[in-house]
């Protein structure tokens, strides 16, 4: 263990620490916190990193239109099916924070120099961006999944960014990346070791979206009890059960934003698709037109059956409406 000024750096293969102080006080035992080169907050960095606000996206353009539009898909649905719950979060294109290192690499590349400067020279910041030694830390610094849920969190509130010493240590439950050519080795080698091992995220899903109808294009890992990724078999029609959403995961042909191609979605237990808002209420819409059309109908065979009552009261002498 290396101890610096205001900067605790913990390597260990097993992450079992003792409790942390966090940002509201409590302290909090798990081990995932500072997990695989993480550093526990104190209250100085912590401080610090208040002041440098944060960012929660780059402003970057996605690399395809059809990966935003897969993930508002994925968002659209769950928000949609969960609209009467408020304990759970979802985020899409999100920076998750889950070390000050990790925080300090981020500021490091999204800020300016001179804002990196100032902040710096700000009091009590003087160890804020000294270099930490991690010859395998990657050059881009790890900003966040595609798509996540935390689950049993205050979700009546949307954030800017998940902070994880913010959210008393809770990391996302399930993830979802979404491959291209360029994504893919990250995403099936770093990312899925940070997932594992430091976030002990229960469930990751993967899915090709530029190549949908390919064997492997959807696929996805559970924890098992040793903490370790094992592959999530697919049922006989090709899903993928989540246990902590409780939800399939599959495929869907159909036209989103104008944009029809072989999207993932989430299917309920009984096999139905989990809708949108848009999709929920243009069902809604169509409910609505067919009872009303039912109340039509049966409006003009109850008025058939007065008429035909009527006229054999008629043909027996009597005037329907003396009686």
């Amino acid at each position: 263990m290396t101890l610096q000024p205001q900067l605790i750096v913990v390597k260990q293969t097993e992450p079992l620490l003792p409790p942390s102080p966090f940002a509201d006080g409590s302290l909090i035992t798990d081990h995932r916190l500072t997990g695989d080169n993480q550093e526990k907050p104190d209250a100085r960095n912590l401080n610090m990193l208040r002041g440098a606000d944060l960012p929660g996206d780059d402003g970057e353009p996605m690399e395809n239109e059809r990966e935003d539009f897969q993930i508002h898909l994925g968002l659209d649905s769950l928000n949609q099916y969960w609209q009467d719950r408020d304990d759970f979060y979802t985020g899409g294109n999100m920076f998750v924070y889950y070390s000050i290192s990790q925080a300090q690499a981020v500021l490091k590349e999204l800020n300016p120099p001179e804002r990196n400067r100032d902040i710096a020279r700000r009091p009590g910041n003087e160890y804020a961006f000294k270099e930490l030694e991690h010859p395998e830390r990657p050059k881009r610094a790890f900003r966040g999944p595609d798509m996540f849920v935390v689950l049993n969190v205050d979700g009546s509130y949307r954030r800017q960014k998940w902070v994880v010493w913010e959210e008393k240590g809770r990391h996302p439950d399930v993830i979802f990346e979404f491959l291209s050519p360029s994504t893919r080795k990250t995403d099936l080698g770093l990312k899925k070791r940070i997932y594992e091992r430091t976030f002990k995220t229960h469930e990751y899903y993967c899915f090709d979206y530029l190549n949908p109808t390919g064997e492997d294009s959807l696929f996805g890992w559970r924890l098992n009890r040793r903490g370790v990724y094992l592959p999530i078999a697919a049922d006989s029609q090709g899903r993928l059960w989540s246990e902590k959403l409780e939800l399939s995961i599959g495929r869907w042909s159909g036209c989103y934003n104008r944009d029809n191609t072989v999207w993932m979605r989430f299917y309920q237990p009984d096999g139905e698709l989990v809708l949108t808002f848009a999709e929920a209420a243009q069902q809604h819409a169509e409910q609505e037109t067919r009872l009303a059309e039912q109340e039509t109908r049966r409006a003009e065979q109850a008025d058939k059956r007065a008429q035909r009552l009527a006229a054999q009261l008629r043909a027996m002498g009597v005037e329907p409406d003396l009686i």
